[in-house]
Parts: C-alpha cells; sequence; structure tokens
C-alpha cells in the first residue's frame, strides 16, 4: 500500500491520484524534461518529486509502459522511448498487406488539411510551404531515398500545420512511421523518374486560397497502392 504519511484520506481516491500523476508523468515528458531515449528518475526520486506513493508512481509508469510511451529495461531503467501513446499503436499495425488502409488514412487527413489549409494559410505558412517545396525538389535531385522520404514527409506535415487544426495535427504526427513507410513503399530502392510526383499544384492551390483544388491535388497522389 501507498505511505499513509503521503498518500493519506484527505488526498483523492488511488484511482484518481494514478492518473493525475500519469498526467504529470507524460507532461515532463511532452515538455523534454525526459526527451526520447532518456532514463526517467528511479522510482524513489519519482516518490518525492510527484508527492505520491510508491504503489500510485509504479502504476502509473506501468501504464505508460502498456502505451507505449515508456519501456523498462531489466538493470538498467526505464526509458522514454515515445511522446505519443497512438505512434506505436500504428507502428504495431503497419505490415505490407495493410499498406492501401493506411494510404486511406493519409488520405482522409491530407485531403481535409489541404482543404483547411488553403482557406486557413497565413504569410509564415506560404512561406513554411516554398521552403518545403524546394527542399523537397532538392532531395529529388540528389538522388538520396531516405533524403527524399524525410523530405516529403516535411512538406506533408507542412500542409497539416498550415490548416490549423491542433488535433488534426496531433493525430497527423500520430502515423509519422506509417507515412514515410508509404512514401518509401511508393517510391522503392530508387528515385526513378516515372515514380516523381509534382507537388507545386498542391501548393499554388494553398497559396491561391482554392480549397476544392487544393482538396483534389492532395488526394491526387493517395490512391493505394502506390500513392505517395
Amino acid at each position: 500500500m501507498d505511505s499513509p504519511a503521503v498518500d493519506s484520506p484527505a488526498v483523492p481516491p488511488r484511482g484518481q491520484r494514478v492518473q493525475q500523476t500519469i498526467e504529470q508523468l507524460r507532461g515532463r515528458i511532452l515538455g523534454g524534461e525526459w526527451p526520447v531515449g532518456g532514463r526517467i528518475p528511479t522510482e524513489p526520486q519519482l516518490v518525492t518529486a510527484l508527492g505520491v506513493g510508491r504503489n500510485t508512481v509504479r502504476e502509473a509508469v506501468r501504464a505508460l509502459v502498456h502505451a507505449g510511451v515508456l519501456e523498462c529495461r531489466q538493470g538498467s531503467g526505464t526509458y522514454v522511448v515515445s511522446t505519443d501513446e497512438l505512434a506505436p499503436v500504428v507502428a504495431r499495425r503497419l505490415t505490407d498487406d495493410r499498406m492501401a488502409e493506411v494510404v486511406e488514412v493519409r488520405r482522409a487527413f491530407e485531403v481535409e488539411a489541404a482543404r483547411l489549409a488553403a482557406l486557413r494559410r497565413t504569410p509564415e505558412d506560404l512561406v513554411a510551404l516554398d521552403g518545403a517545396l524546394a527542399a523537397r525538389e532538392a532531395a529529388w535531385r540528389s538522388g538520396r531515398v531516405g533524403k527524399f522520404v524525410e523530405a516529403d514527409v516535411a512538406l506533408h506535415t507542412a500542409v497539416v500545420a498550415a490548416a490549423h487544426n491542433g488535433m488534426l495535427a496531433e493525430l497527423y504526427a500520430s502515423v509519422g512511421a506509417a507515412l514515410r513507410s508509404t512514401v518509401a513503399h511508393a517510391i522503392g530502392d530508387t528515385l526513378r523518374p516515372q515514380r516523381y510526383v509534382d507537388h507545386g499544384r498542391l501548393v499554388a492551390a494553398i497559396r491561391d486560397g482554392d480549397p476544392g483544388r487544393a482538396a483534389i491535388e492532395a488526394g491526387a497522389f493517395l490512391e493505394p497502392p502506390s500513392g505517395a
């Protein structure tokens, strides 16, 4: 049981304490205090820092391990492996035979994001989009597949950011690994001219404030199984 000196009857019920502790841990992870790849404090240190009992800390950590945010390594400690609880779930479901489903999810996100971006883009968004588009073109010319995949993802992410919908941006970030996989799957091992897809028209539609055209352009290159 938790120590009465810490978790006394005057404090919230146990289940509520655990949830509050989970939120405190998550807040420190999202705030960058404990970065991905880093080890979080020991259980006794967390008890002192958070002002709750050992069992409360243990349950909160266990919940975040189950969610894929933390990972316990025997004899070493507990490490941050993700800032996003949904990302590991998506990653576990990502297999070649489900690639078409991933593209459909991308289409659902990106078509609406492009439509909203055309309505809400700011001058700063347009600068970011132009920069991301130029970087994508440069990456293609470099002939390096990995570099191009990252540049392509960065452009799509910039479009989502220009939509100015926080929940959409968070959900889109959760499928980051899946997004990279669909792009890499479409491109293959080599950057071949026949696989090049122009994204300049998409950026132009957003700049012109044309939501219908932006949505059409965003959906045009997201057709299973080779959309990128």
